[in-house]
């Protein structure tokens, strides 16, 4: 059984709380994997967090903007460069693998 569903394939609370601090991640910012789980409710569950994302498909959320801890770029399932692509249009700065300034964009603050 995946972290992000029940045996009957329905959404756990726990990722719809996990969907929804992603939804709310600012434009031309960024969050963490584990500040994510610590907003929803499970502080040491980023690993969770991160197959919750890598299984998601709901249209519309900025994945890409949930990044790993200290400002790497992370997973986005092998497609780092569209990931990178992405954040630099949102007006960040990026490295090969990581967001330069990354305290002063890290959301919530």
């Amino acid at each position: 059984m995946s972290a992000s569903r029940s045996a009957l394939g329905a959404e756990t609370p726990f990722t719809r709380r996990v969907l929804a601090v992603v939804r709310r991640v600012p434009v031309g910012r960024v969050t963490t994997y584990g500040a994510v789980a610590r907003l929803a409710g499970k502080p040491r569950a980023a690993r969770a967090v991160g197959n919750i994302l890598r299984e998601a498909r709901a249209p519309g959320l900025p994945y890409h903007r949930v990044i790993a801890a200290g400002g790497r770029l992370g997973g986005y399932g092998g497609a780092t460069a569209l990931k990178r692509s992405l954040l630099i249009a949102e007006g960040l700065v990026v490295t090969a693998t990581r967001v330069r300034a990354f305290d002063t964009v890290r959301w919530p603050s």
